[in-house]
């Protein structure tokens, strides 16, 4: 069983059209992890529909529709092999309408790789830029830098130092330092050093696409951390009943535990006990964190719980907030931040309108003095302490006790205006 190698949870994160589902197509393909057979229907399907060179893409982009728009909606889980690691790979959309996916795939991630496009005029984009602050927030602390269309560039490494110059400018301004980030060159549409040396760069000396995931770290597992796992969906399969899908953030599940789901949609939570739990089509006795699984509990019906809620054991029941205090950078508002403000916050998998009720502070992040407090209002780039109640009861916890599940985004008009992390919690009694 594949389970003796040490598992990733690697996120293809960039702008739209960069190339991110060709560049993850392209790495399965070439490493014989999806077949000619396949492959071919893909290439068939595009011709079909007019999109001829979108059979890459195709792999991942499953969805009728994605194949006929030629973009990514939903995330995507594929399971992918190296000899020396498995992969889950995730490939985040770069469309802005589906950032939300975006981020519930950076807080799934255990490393990122960062497409760019090295085709003339394309560059670090508005959506690198963000996605690149996400992965930062939620913990992508590995990150590769794929520079993709080298094709494009007609394989000059004077576009690809151009590009690479861009992108470390945008990485240190982000606190990631760019000495311990791999750039790699690459062409995936022709497959170029994806998972084979390319000829067609004699200049460039590095490893492919392969050879540098396969250097990543696995992740330190938190698997002595209490039990969170946040549902992700929950379906109703016919002859085995309610199944929640999710993956284990911390702690570890195992067949037979006794388990509590909260807030549930009556806010007082429910609790049964696990029957089964399988990955990728295995049946498992246990999970532990970074686990991408569907289980079974019972005594659970689907009506009863929701995308949102967590899951975490009978003994030791996930927090939920009535108001929760949170460290708070503001990145991109049009105007400024004010007490009242009721944007969406994203976390793990929930989505959940707070308001702003009270400016605490505003500190220097370096040092964390007070530079105001009590401030009317916070714009970009401004560090705050701030009060916040959720509209809907909703699950966090503070970064000493769980940081994993303290991290969020906030949204507002269609873009990330601040993230942050929840540094103390005022608890509802469940």
């Amino acid at each position: 069983m594949a389970k003796q190698k040490e598992h990733i949870n690697l996120v293809f994160i960039g702008h739209v059209d960069h190339g991110k589902s060709t560049t993850v197509g392209r790495l399965l393909y070439d490493t014989k992890n999806i077949d000619e057979q396949t492959m071919r229907k893909l290439k068939d399907r595009a011709k079909e529909i007019g999109k001829v060179g979108f059979e890459f893409a195709f792999v991942m982009d499953t969805l009728k529709e994605e194949q006929e728009r030629g973009v990514t909606i939903d995330l995507t889980h594929k399971r992918f092999d190296t000899a020396k690691y498995y992969f889950t790979v995730i490939d985040a959309p770069g469309h802005r309408d589906f950032i939300k996916n975006m981020i519930t795939g950076a807080s799934q991630a255990d490393a990122g790789v960062l497409v760019v496009s090295a085709n003339p005029g394309d560059g670090v984009q508005a959506q690198t830029k963000e996605h690149v602050y996400l992965a930062r927030t939620m913990g992508v602390n590995q990150l590769i830098i794929a520079v993709n269309k080298m094709d494009m560039a007609k394989y000059e490494q004077k576009r690809f130092e151009e590009v690479k110059k861009e992108v470390e400018g945008l990485l240190k301004s982000i606190g990631y330092d760019p000495s311990k980030v791999q750039f790699i060159a690459i062409a995936s549409y022709p497959g170029e050093n994806i998972a084979k040396k390319s000829d067609k760069m004699p200049w460039y000396t590095g490893p492919t696409l392969l050879e540098a995931i396969d250097k990543l770290n696995a992740p330190e597992k938190p698997s002595t951390l209490p039990l969170r796992l946040p549902i992700q969906d929950v379906y109703q399969i016919s002859g085995i009943g309610t199944v929640p899908v999710g993956k284990v953030i911390t702690g570890v599940m195992k067949v037979g535990d006794k388990v509590i789901v909260v807030p549930a949609r009556d806010g007082k939570g429910r609790t049964g006990e696990v029957k089964s739990i399988e990955m990728h089509h295995e049946a498992l006795t246990s999970a532990e964190p970074g686990d991408n699984i569907g289980f079974v509990v019972r005594g659970l019906e689907k009506k009863e719980i929701q995308r949102g809620d967590v899951l975490g054991h009978t003994n030791n029941v996930p927090s939920v907030a009535e108001e929760f205090t949170a460290q708070l950078v503001v990145l991109n508002h049009p105007t400024v931040l004010t007490v009242g403000y009721t944007p969406v916050f994203h976390l793990h998998t929930a989505q959940v309108a707070c308001r702003i009720t009270e400016i605490t502070k505003k500190i220097n992040p370096a040092t964390g003095e007070t530079l105001q407090a009590n401030p009317d209002f916070v714009k970009n780039g401004d560090v705050a302490i701030v009060k916040i109640k959720p509209t809907q009861l909703l699950c966090i916890e503070t970064q000493k006790d769980i940081p994993q599940m303290a991290r969020f985004a906030v949204r507002d008009m269609g873009a990330t205006v601040a993230v942050g992390m929840c540094t103390e919690i005022k608890k509802k009694q469940i």
